[in-house]
């Protein structure tokens, strides 16, 4: 049931949560475990209202000691409550289902044990699948947990473990505990949390700002525990803590802090209170970019400052959402650079968090940061890159406009007035005024009410000895989002030294508003090899170099000498490419050419991933097969030239693995994966395997033989993903039915099974592969989603449609679909608009690129 925020205000304004009592017993089987919740409320005498609880089957409801018939007042979603009292206590006795899509109590088997592993995953709508809840976020309450589990289980939930009590023998016959957690503080229901099963763990403590020993503890499967390395994830956890709690100027606010990594997770991590969990592939099998270590880093950081914002201090409704994101990915960011061994986690924001709002923010579904949220299914579409990437850049411009320090002193403020209650935008902006003594009321309007990105240009003149005569920058939008916004910006000048390097040589910050803003104070300046706006990457906008700087920055971009600014150059040739304002193949070129030189892993990581969508869809369709295979040839002769054990030299290897098609270049993948060809310092471990591996079956030289006797080899979860992507791969008829079968038309696929099949089913050096089932598509979503959870549905919706068949018959397609859909399933819709204008902008770079 789609719970609307008309619902959840008249509930709020009619009921008030004091506390749950909820008793699971995980003991019943693979299918359904027992959840019995009392809750305790008060209410307006006499009113009516429901509970959610997304239920296999209701036993028994009593509400105030009187018997309520199961069947007409459950529906399997919804209870409703009749004639309440002053003072509530409501119990309901129910079987609830184990999920495999990532929603609700997750349930995972371990093929290299046999063991069961749960986690719950709540965010948005989904404690409902665990207990009997008022799901939404204003509603908080204390939580108390009764577990009973088999008793070599370790289980873990918001509260710290206690010492579980075994049932005596003739009570089972399998042994079994019970744990009874305390109650938790008051918090929201989307933020508890279990995660029961043979989980191994390695323990540490440390000491909170108040004097409190916090203890910690990091988890995996146990056949992961040799692959985790806990004291990397402690000493981020310690340098987090400090940092936040100096930063926010209030204690830690919970008794313990876990973090585990678990199976199939939908999502990165997700901000449970003291018991984070986090997606099982950071925990490392092998070697991985430095990027991917980086990118763990950050997350580690993004959700201990959830802790404080969005856990202690939490949204009213879901229209905040971004509020929570967006802070705790400006945090992340921040704390990385100040605080730990990642100094340059703001070149890393540049070139992935904005690059990701910059995309967003251009399609047609594009909406203000504070988003309407009408209900459930908005928010579910709405974890995007305006929610946190465009946000967080937003924020990062308020920092550098009101100054960190008073930023931060409202923040303070905003903790000690607001700890463990719910707030709206509003309650945060009047802290920050208070704190820094400007009205933010106009910069709210512009920046969090309105839609779209701007883009900056810079205007200038210069006499014949080179002295600028005139300088401007020129503001431009889009007719659809024609707000002209003011940006607080710097333009750095670069001048090449001595040893050819381009290095900053003069720097003038200002604030830039309107169409057409003059800069007198570099009148007289002599002008520099290289102009570029928005140095030290201090707005949100779009970016273009003088005619100029352009030129210069294509012949010598290596010769930029700190990344922030060489990622703000690759940047701005991104999005005239993506714009279809330079040809895709100079994009192409440029990347080739630069990278081997790109110091910053994470950088070297987005541009692989540019340069893969570049050749995939911008190109022109004639050129594609011809500059891919030269683009491979490329990337090997970078592996190759790269230092040994290098970063690059692992990037090289796995994009030019991707890229491979020639029967030279598949002979080069083979003898990387049998060890006839070896790359000195390259670490060919069970990861890399199976992308050399899914290179073969893609190129059609290896097919079920050898996936299976991979799988043999790698016979774990981790393994198993790998083959199902394999198989969905194969370049055959037979191979891409079987995968469309599976996905589509059966629904029995564990969410990253799924996942893992549906970029197999797409990876195809001939699209005519993917040619019957472009009508399949539309003639089936409306199904899948009208049957499916969120994930799965938006997995299938977003990952099989048929963008890889980049022609204005797919975007017609699309369109025909979209008028005889209407105004129904909205969130359906703006899925489908968001992919059919990656077709549009495509076909627009393909006709640029001819």
């Amino acid at each position: 049931m789609n719970l609307t925020r008309t619902e959840a205000r008249e509930r709020a304004e009619l009921i008030n949560v004091e506390s749950y009592d909820i008793n699971l017993d995980l003991t019943r089987g693979d299918d359904v475990f027992g959840s019995t919740t009392v809750v305790r409320f008060t209410a307006e005498p006499g009113s009516s209202t429901f509970i959610d609880a997304v239920t296999a089957k209701v036993h028994r409801i009593t509400l105030n000691g009187v018997s309520l018939d199961p069947e007409s007042v459950s529906d399997g979603v919804r209870i409703q409550l009749p004639n309440l009292a002053e003072s509530n206590e409501l119990v309901v006795d129910a079987d609830a289902f184990y999920m495999n899509t990532g929603e609700g109590l997750h349930r995972f088997v371990d093929p290299v044990d046999n063991e069961v592993y749960l986690y719950s995953q709540f965010e948005v709508p989904d404690s409902r699948r665990m207990f009997a809840v008022f799901e939404q976020p204003d509603l908080k309450a204390t939580f108390r947990f009764t577990v009973t589990a088999p008793e070599h289980w370790d289980v873990i939930s918001n509260s710290p473990t206690p010492e579980p009590v075994k049932a005596s023998a003739e009570d089972s016959t399998s042994p079994s505990a019970t744990w009874s957690f305390e109650p938790t503080p008051r918090i929201s229901s989307y933020i508890t949390a279990l995660i029961a099963g043979p989980y191994q763990s390695v323990r540490s403590e440390l000491t909170s700002s108040d004097g409190r020993t916090i203890p910690l503890g990091v988890f995996a499967r146990r056949s992961l525990m040799e692959y985790l390395d806990a004291e990397n994830i402690f000493e981020l956890t310690r340098q987090g803590f400090e940092f936040y709690e100096a930063q926010f100027g209030t204690p830690y606010p919970f008794e313990k802090y876990d973090q585990l990594f678990v199976p199939e997770f939908n999502a990165g991590a997700m901000e449970n209170a003291g018991a984070v969990t986090f997606l099982e592939s950071y925990v490392f099998r092998g070697r991985v970019p430095d990027a991917t270590v980086e990118r763990r880093a950050i997350t580690v950081l993004h959700e201990l400052a959830h802790m404080w914002f969005g856990d202690l201090v939490t949204m009213r409704w879901w229209n905040d959402l971004w509020l929570n994101e967006s802070f705790a990915e400006f945090m992340s960011a921040l704390a990385a650079a100040e605080a730990t061994e990642f100094k340059q986690a703001w070149t890393t924001f540049a070139s992935m968090e904005k690059a990701w709002a910059y995309r967003q923010d251009q399609l047609p579904t594009t909406h203000p940061i504070v988003a309407e949220i009408r209900d459930l299914e908005d928010v579910q579409v709405n974890f995007d890159g305006i929610t946190y990437a465009k946000g967080a850049s937003v924020l990062k411009q308020l920092v550098a406009w009101v100054g960190q320090d008073k930023f931060m002193q409202g923040v303070r403020e905003y903790f000690g007035k607001h700890s463990w209650g719910n707030t709206e935008l509003s309650d945060l902006l009047s802290e920050l005024e208070a704190a820094s003594g400007r009205d933010l009321s106009q910069w709210s309007a512009q920046w969090l009410e309105t839609a779209g990105v701007n883009t900056l240009r810079p205007e200038l003149e210069t006499d014949d000895d080179g002295v600028i005569t005139s300088f401007a920058v020129r503001q431009s939008a889009v007719p659809e989002y024609p707000t002209l916004r003011p940006h607080r910006l710097a333009i750095g000048f670069y001048t090449a030294g001595e040893d050819g390097k381009l290095r900053r040589s003069d720097r003038v910050e200002l604030d830039v508003d309107g169409e057409l803003t003059g800069v007198p104070e570099l009148i007289g300046r002599v002008r520099p090899d290289l102009i570029l706006l928005n140095d030290d990457d201090l707005a949100y906008a779009k970016i273009r170099l003088d005619d100029a700087s352009s030129r210069l920055a294509t012949r010598r971009l290596r010769d930029i000498d700190e990344s922030l600014p060489r990622t703000l150059v690759w940047a701005s040739a991104w999005d005239a490419t993506r714009d279809g304002e330079i040809p895709a193949r100079n994009y192409v070129e440029l990347v080739l050419q630069n990278i081997a030189s790109e110091s910053d892993s994470s950088v070297v990581q987005v541009l692989l991933r540019q340069l893969a969508t570049t050749l995939a869809f911008y190109v022109n369709p004639q050129d594609q097969q011809a500059m891919t295979a030269a683009a491979a040839d490329s990337l090997w002769e970078l592996s190759r030239g790269a230092a040994e054990g290098s970063d690059s030299q692992l990037q090289f290897v796995k994009a030019f693995a991707s890229h491979a098609q020639t029967p030279e270049q598949l002979d080069t993948v083979a003898g990387l994966l049998s060890g006839d060809l070896v790359l000195g310092g390259l670490e060919v471990g069970s990861d890399l395997r199976w992308e050399l591996l899914a290179s073969l079956v893609a190129g059609g030289r290896s097919g079920e033989a050898e996936i299976a006797a991979e799988l043999e080899r790698d016979a774990t979860a981790t393994g198993a993903l790998a083959a199902a992507g394999a198989r969905a791969a194969l370049p055959s008829a037979e191979a891409k039915a079987a995968a469309w079968e599976a996905i589509v038309e059966r629904s029995d696929m564990p969410n990253a099974a799924q996942r893992a099949a549906i970029g197999g089913f797409s990876r195809v050096h001939d699209t005519a592969l993917l040619e019957p089932y472009a009508e399949k598509y539309f003639g089936a979503i409306r199904a899948v989603w009208d049957s499916r959870t969120h994930e799965i549905a938006q997995q299938i919706v977003v990952g099989l449609y048929p963008s890889r068949l980049t022609t204005q018959a797919t975007v017609d397609r699309t369109d025909a679909f979209l008028a005889s859909l209407g105004d129904e399933a909205p969130a359906l819709r703006r899925l489908l608009l968001e992919s059919r204008d990656g077709v549009v902008r495509a076909l627009k770079a393909q006709a640029a690129d001819r």
